[in-house]
């Protein structure tokens, strides 16, 4: 039989581990507690949040998505109309001239490696689904040049089926913001799905990119023009003087664009603002 001071040792352990637990859980609901009120913050932020590339079906979405890698999305809008004028659908996509497509999307960079995606891409499509694009993950991802944040931009802005985007923007603020402590874009994903309701994953992503992109950079974040900076555990390691700070904004938060901010505010669509003369770049 254990004596007393074997049973009182085994009772603090069993409290510390009790505790331990107790401390662990705590810690997870606080975190999806924080997760969320900065998701409502960034929706009072940026009402206006949508995906950046321009688009009308899911065809040209996925199109315009596998062109983003390594480029910009301004720079693709530039360029994807024409591409569309030429190459409507997926059955003109694969019958077109490589030299042809190459010239037309050379400004996104890469624009061999690129061209030759979206051939193979196209031809998987006419091929294996009729010339439409499937919307399921596992069918998404098996085509060239597609991976799991492209296939989740497709279903989350153009069949509204939820997901998340974890793009360069996404994964730093996530890690900034200890939602996620991994680099792997799989992993991170795993994680920020644990906190934001799965309604709120196609939102919460554009959410972030538009953070990422207009005030948490990579190199020098605003944090002093920060409207999460009381939820974020790395606040302070950026600008916070103000003034200084919002130095640093850019796109319609950047100084000198608040017409354009007003606008957006409204509901004004992009291809409204542009038809009014706004640029929508840097």
């Amino acid at each position: 039989m254990p004596d007393p001071a074997s049973r009182r040792t085994g009772s603090r352990a069993a409290s510390a581990e009790s505790a331990t637990r107790a401390a662990s859980a705590e810690s997870a609901l606080a975190r999806k507690r924080r997760a969320r009120r900065i998701n409502r913050e960034l929706a009072e932020t940026y009402p206006y949040a949508v995906a950046e590339l321009d688009f009308r079906n899911p065809f040209e979405l996925l199109v315009a998505t596998v062109l983003s890698a390594q480029t910009t999305d301004v720079r693709v809008n530039s360029v994807t109309p024409a591409l569309f004028a030429a190459y409507p659908d997926a059955h003109a996509l694969a019958a077109a001239d490589e030299a042809r497509l190459q010239e037309l999307i050379q400004p996104t960079g890469f624009f061999r490696a690129k061209g030759r995606s979206l051939l193979a891409l196209a031809t998987r499509l006419v091929d294996e689904f009729d010339g439409e694009v499937p919307p399921k993950l596992d069918a998404l991802v098996t085509l060239p040049g597609v991976g799991r944040k492209t296939a989740n931009v497709v279903l989350g802005n153009a069949f509204g089926i939820p997901g998340l985007t974890v793009d360069t923007h996404f994964g730093r603020l996530s890690r900034r913001l200890e939602l996620t402590t991994s680099e792997d874009p799989v992993q991170v994903e795993k994680d920020v799905a644990e906190l934001i309701e799965r309604s709120e994953w196609t939102m919460f992503s554009h959410r972030l990119i538009f953070h990422g992109r207009r005030v948490c950079h990579a190199r020098k974040p605003a944090c002093g023009a920060c409207a999460i900076a009381g939820l974020c555990p790395s606040a302070g390691i950026g600008e916070t003087d103000p003034a200084a700070a919002r130095s640093l904004l850019k796109y319609e938060l950047a100084p000198g664009r608040e017409a354009l901010l007003a606008r957006a505010r409204e509901g004004a669509t992009r291809e409204q603002l542009r038809a009014e003369g706004f640029s929508l770049g840097t």
